[in-house]
Formats: C-alpha cells, structure tokens, sequence
C-alpha cells in the first residue's frame, strides 16, 4: 500500500532548525507530566491529541498570541468547555476554546511595522506592486478609516470580489481589525454565483477590481458588477482597485456612486491603526461550500480558532519562519488564500500571484519561485501533473536555493507526481501533500518538516486533530481505506452556518452518519508510517461489484499515460444496485482515442490496482468541466449522465463542458 524507502529524509540540520523541534523543547516539555517526554513529530502528535487543552496553550505562547491581558492570570476563564461534544445538542452547548479571551484577528498579522517586504505583487506579466509591512499598516489603518465613515461596524460584513491581489489583503484587515466579516469570490464568477453567495450574507460594502489578466486577455469584472449589484440592495458602497495594467485600462468607467481606492484610502481618517478586540470566537470570515449540488452553505469562521490554527499550521507543519517568502498559487475564492495571508502573523513574505498558473511562453510560476527566493512554494496537485505533462521544469537560469519546500493541495497528488518534483524539480526540497476544506479553514493532514516524504502520502495527521479512518460500521481502521472523520473538537470549527439558527443545517452537514463523530467527505487510509492517502471523496466512490473504490485511484493510474491530459471517473447506475465505471480522457492536442489506446489504460490500471478498478467504458471528451477553485466536479458529471439536473452550474468555472456529457452514445449500451 505504501513505499518503504522515503524520497527525502530531513538532516540532523533540518530538524534542528525547524519550528517544531524548538516548540517541544521551549513549549511543550517544560509543561511536565506527559508532556515532558514528547521528544519527536510522532510522540508530540499523540501527546496533542490527548491532551489538546495543553497543546493549544503551548501552541497559543509559543505563537505570542496578542490578546487582552489579565494581570496574574491568563487572558481565558477556561481553554475549552464541553470538549467532549463534538456535534452539539444545541448551540449553545457545542465546544468553545479560549473562553473570556478578546483578541483582533488584523492586530496579530500586523505586529511588524518595518521596511521589510510585506505584500508582493506577480501577474502574468511579472512583479508588479509592493507594500511594506509600514506600508500595509498604513493603508489598513487609512481603509479603516474609510470603512468607519461609511458606517461599518463589528458583525457588518465587507465582500471583495477580487482577484488574488495585495488590496484584497488591505480591505480584508481593514474589516478585521474593525471587527466586520470578510466574505470573497474569485472574480471569474459569473453574476449567478456572486448572488448565490454575497446574496445569502447582506453586505454593506463592496471591494472590486477594475478587471484583471488571464492568459493574456483582458478581463472585465465592473460588468459583472454591474450586472449583480442591482440585486444586491444591502450594498452602500462600492470601492474599485485600479488593477488592470494602464495600457489596458484607459475605457475604465466606474459604476455609478462607486470611489476609486485611490480615494477611499484618502478619505480615511489618518487615525493610527487600531484593533477592536473581541471574543475569541467573534465571527471573522464567511466561506462558502463549492455549490454544485445547491445553494453554497455559507460557513462562518471565527477570528481566534482561525488564528490559533493557521498559526500552528504555518510554524509547525509548514516551517514558516520569520522573513521567509511564500506564495500558494490561489484564488480569493479558495481557502487557500486565507491560510496564504495569515503567514503575516509569522513576519513572512506573502507573495500574490494574479493570472493563469500555466503561460505558455515562459515558466511564470518557476520565474516567481526563483526571483522572489521563495522558501516555500505552494500550488495545486492538478498544476504539479500538467506541469509535468507539458514539460514546464525549471531550467539553467532558475536558482531554486532558497526553496525548503513545496505544497499541494486540491485533489489528492498521485505518486507519480512525487517522482516528477524529486526527479525534475529539486532533489533537497520537502515535497508535502496536505488536505483538509474549506469547513475547517485548515487541513487534517498536513506536512511535517522533521518527518520524511514517501511516495504517494501527506506525511502527518494535523497536530490536535484526532483524526481516523472509519469502516461502515463506525470502527477504527488502518492499512485500509474508509471515511476520514475527526472524533473531538478543534479550534477552528465553523462557529455556525450564516442563517442556521438552531444549527441544525451545521449539524446535518457533518454529523448525520457518526454519533458525535466529524465526518468530512474523504475516502482516505493511514498508511504503516503514519501519514495518510487520500483516495477522493467519499460521495463520489465507485462501488462496481460492492467493492468500493476512490476516484483517485484510478487518477493515478490513467494520468501517468503521456497520451491522456487528465481524466473524470464517475460510476453509472446500470439498475438493481450495480454500478459500472466509465472514464472520460482529455487527449493531447490532436491525439483521438481508439481501441490501442483503450486497451492501454485497461492494462494500467489493471496491473496497478486490481480488475475492480478497470473501466467499463472510456470515453474522449474535449473538456472537464470544474470548479472555480479549479477542482474537476464528479458529482455535476454524474448528474448530467444520469438525466438530472446540476443545480448550480454558475459555481463552475467552465459550465458550458457539461453539454460534453448529455445523452453519450457510449453510454447507452
């Protein structure tokens, strides 16, 4: 099931200067008792789990915490109450952490104000603007002020519908340090999916982009804008970045009563920039559901859980350390893009990067990782595969020094991309899968810097995070696969859904099959070292024959074909409880499928897993339609198949494929 032999084991040097290794010398083991023999990433795993209250006090010292003081006490009454209801009877019962504890999410991100490079700009063109960590603080301080005048206060919520830019950053501090909900949507939304969204929360003020690059073209959102803002009537003001490049921007005309961010920032009121302190679970971001099988859940997050998490995620698991430079390859849309900002708080370089991830005139991505000197480069598992297919490595005159490590996340990253990073990227570098959702604004798996990579797993469970593997019948299991769920609470639980008040929608999306017992989505298994395979997700497995299988399984098999682009499994109801699998390819440009080439994936994918994994049908598309974080949607395929309607075409990035699939010859046999 798993590799014996690791792709990269940390040096003595390594371990000795990690995050990790100096959070159980200093944090962890002068708390004594059980704590004082963690000595390892595996020992200070378990030791987390059954002690969380302990870890997350180390871990909240450890990470300076900016909260307000007690004197002679603690800045909480008590660090977690009803710990043991993961799913609440109601909810004022549910777990708190940090009870009695105010702190601002925006004062902990900014506790620099220095020369050192804050925020940095790289579009499809190249680098483009850059903030100090002064620089950021005055422009959040002076967007504060703008957004007070306008009438924000705490619990408002301010939207952006934005692309992946350094003013998003400013308005969603802003906002934050005001104690008002950040909520953003990719800018290639189309207006449906924007009011399925925004339309749910009433914001009061809206944050957009001018337009925006991709692959060249230009983009124009204040048509979108002003296309859904008629139906938006919570909305009082509209703010518009100048963010096209000026020889694409001369025909740019405001909406009506819309301020320039220009402007804006010089009606705040020049005030220093203050933070309003707040519970800890005062209500920070509102994230959003893919929104494929309905109107998205909007999952609210709160600010201290948030930071607790992303602070534990970014110094220990990822090994951020102050003025390292990163960038995750993200959109505002996309949880990833709040776990990119919050490297703030560890005195970081958060790089933005706005444009096509793959530009076929030059290696954008390689560009940025070299000229920036990033320490950790962050992408998506489907870019790490096409960037092996087209051949995008990085050549002579890309210096990849400074680079410790590498992130992907998405979907899950078959082994054979392990092989492409290790053979064709960078021998010495951390290559670390990691996974969790948007529900929980962080991962359940994760990397681990003083842990060795193996072929094919997430090296690590999530420090705090009790997670398992459970058969149908609700038991532990190891070595093989079954749903992934997390059986005790952890900091950065949704505090609610948006319009749920009893919590009855929030308790139905997770705790409807386990008593008390998370159950997030995954087909996963714990491997003999402890790290984790991520097979798909649990409502998209095939079940041919009774035997149930991952989508991802056969993904890593079909995908390492040179022929094949990439693929979508679904499994087609053929009546009386049978399933049979069918596999749609896209092929290389000017490539057609025949029966050499079929019979080819047939014997891959036999030879690889077993017969059960062997399509039934293979059939060539032209396109695969997914999300707009860029996910491929199963689900909306299968539908689509089976004659039923997708309910919410608008949260896809490229509705239009699904046609693709509607009434297929192929599939009529």
């Amino acid at each position: 099931m798993s590799e014996s032999i690791p792709l990269w084991t940390p040096s003595d040097a390594d371990v000795a200067a990690a995050n990790v290794t100096r959070f159980i010398a200093d944090a962890v083991q002068p708390l004594g008792g059980a704590a004082a023999a963690v000595s390892d990433a595996r020992s200070l795993w378990a030791w987390s789990v059954a002690e969380p209250a302990d870890f997350w006090v180390a871990l909240w010292r450890f990470g300076g915490v900016i909260a307000e003081e007690r004197p002679g006490a603690p800045p909480w009454d008590v660090v977690l109450e009803h710990g043991e209801r993961m799913a609440p009877p109601d909810p004022v019962l549910g777990p708190r952490w940090f009870r009695g504890a105010k702190l601002n999410f925006a004062e902990n991100l900014l506790r620099r104000y220095d020369d050192m490079e804050a925020l940095v700009l790289w579009t499809e063109r190249g680098p483009g603007r850059r903030l100090t960590y002064a620089q950021l603080g005055d422009a959040v301080a002076r967007f504060a002020g703008f957004l007070r005048g306008a009438g924000v206060a705490a619990g408002d919520r301010v939207v952006g519908f934005v692309p992946n830019m350094p003013e998003a950053v400013v308005a969603m501090l802003a906002a934050a340090s005001i104690g008002a909900l950040w909520s953003s949507c990719s800018p290639d939304f189309g207006p449906g999916g924007v009011l399925d969204r925004f339309g749910q929360i009433a914001p009061k003020v809206l944050v957009t982009a001018d337009g925006y690059l991709w692959a060249g073209k230009r983009i124009d959102c204040l048509e979108r804008v002003r296309a859904f803002l008629p139906r938006l009537p919570s909305v009082e003001q509209v703010v518009v970045v100048r963010h096209l490049p000026s020889d694409l921007a001369d025909d740019v005309v405001l909406p009506d009563g819309a301020v320039a961010w220009a402007d804006a920032l010089a009606r705040g009121d020049g005030s220093p920039l203050r933070f309003t302190r707040l519970p800890f679970d005062h209500p920070l971001y509102i994230m959003y559901s893919s929104g494929t099988t309905g109107l998205p859940k909007c999952m609210v997050h709160g600010a201290g859980g948030t930071l607790v998490q992303h602070l534990k995620e970014l110094a220990l698991h990822t090994d951020v350390r102050p003025a390292d430079r990163i960038v995750y390859v993200t959109t505002c849309g996309w949880m990833m893009w709040n776990w990119l900002v919050s490297n703030l708080a560890l005195g970081a370089t958060v790089i933005t990067y706005d444009g096509a991830p793959i530009v076929r005139d030059r290696p954008i991505l390689w560009d940025l990782v070299a000229q920036e000197r990033l320490a950790v480069f962050g992408t998506s598992a489907k870019w790490l595969a096409l960037a092996e297919k087209e051949g995008l490595v990085p050549g002579p005159q890309h210096d990849l020094s400074a680079l410790r490590a590498i992130l992907s996340t998405g979907s899950p990253l078959a082994a054979h991309s392990f092989d492409f990073v290790y053979r064709r990227v960078k021998r010495d570098v951390r290559l670390s899968s990691i996974s969790g959702g948007t529900d929980i604004i962080s991962c359940f798996a994760a990397g681990e810097p003083t842990l060795p990579v193996y072929r094919g797993e997430i090296q690590l469970r999530s420090y705090a995070m009790n997670v398992e593997i459970f058969d149908d019948a609700g038991k532990p299991v190891r070595g093989r696969a079954g749903e992934l769920v997390c059986t005790a609470p952890f900091p950065s639980m949704p505090v609610a859904f948006w319009n749920d008040p009893d919590g009855s929608r929030y308790r139905a999306a997770y705790f409807d099959v386990y008593p008390n017992t998370w159950r997030h989505g995954d087909w996963a298994a714990l491997t003999e070292h402890d790290g984790m395979i991520i097979h798909g997700r649990s409502d998209a497995t095939l079940n041919p024959g009774g035997v149930r299988i991952g989508t991802a399984e056969i993904y890593r098999q079909v995908e390492r074909l040179p022929e094949i682009v990439e693929s979508l499994v679904i499994g087609q109801d053929m009546g009386e409880g049978d399933v049979r699998i069918v596999l749609f390819v896209r092929l290389q440009p000017g490539l057609a499928l025949d029966e050499a080439l079929r019979e080819r994936i047939r014997q891959c994918v036999r030879e690889n897993t077993s017969p059960h994994h062997v399509p039934k049908r293979i059939v060539q598309v032209a396109d695969i339609p997914r999300t707009i974080s860029g996910k491929i949607t199963e689900l909306a395929v299968r539908d689509v198949v089976h004659g039923r309607p997708v309910m919410n075409a608008d949260a896809l990035a490229n509705p239009e494929a699904l046609e693709l699939f509607r009434d297929l010859e192929e599939l009529r046999k």
